[in-house]
């Protein structure tokens, strides 16, 4: 089910559930300008295909004293697909690992580390991420503060697309 076989309804659906996903379904098919039975068929498909992957609470990391957040840069020896399959494996089983992506350029992967406090994210730092296989140089950066945190997609940047290719 590519994007262009998405009709309006579907991506009306996925922006207003990316927005609030806790709406009831009689309350998102309102919405979308659907009735219910229909409006669950949609977001159960969409569900299947792979367009929702989950609903999630957004959490406010500093409430629950999670004060410090590092962006890591690491560099790999070997960027054979094994070794870089072999970190991200290892990336998904440290929990201060929030998210990580492979990049093209100067670094191999990025990745957004949340820690308690500096010497927790520290102890990380120097006992784990440093010293895993393959890893030959991190680079980190502390967040002071977040200007912006949109998860998701912008809906009305794909609407502007798609209504300038019809």
């Amino acid at each position: 089910m590519p994007v262009s076989r998405l009709d309006p309804i579907d991506r009306k659906i996925l922006a207003e559930l990316q927005a609030d996903g806790r709406m009831t379904n009689v309350e998102l098919a309102r919405r979308v300008g659907i009735s219910a039975p229909p409006c669950l068929r949609r977001v159960r498909t969409l569900e299947e295909a792979g367009f929702i992957r989950g609903y999630h609470a957004q959490v406010d990391a500093r409430e629950l004293g999670f004060e410090v957040q590092v962006f890591a840069m690491v560099g790999l020896q070997s960027q054979a697909e094994a070794d870089l399959s072999a970190f991200e494996a290892r990336c998904r089983d440290w929990p201060l690992v929030r998210e990580c992506h492979m990049l093209n350029g100067e670094v191999d992967f990025i990745l957004k580390c949340v820690a308690p406090d500096l010497s927790t994210f520290q102890s990380f730092l120097t006992e784990e991420l440093t010293a895993a296989d393959n890893v030959a140089s991190v680079k980190t950066s502390l967040v002071i503060r977040g200007a912006k945190d949109d998860p998701g997609v912008p809906f009305e940047v794909l609407e502007d697309r798609l209504s300038r290719m019809a």
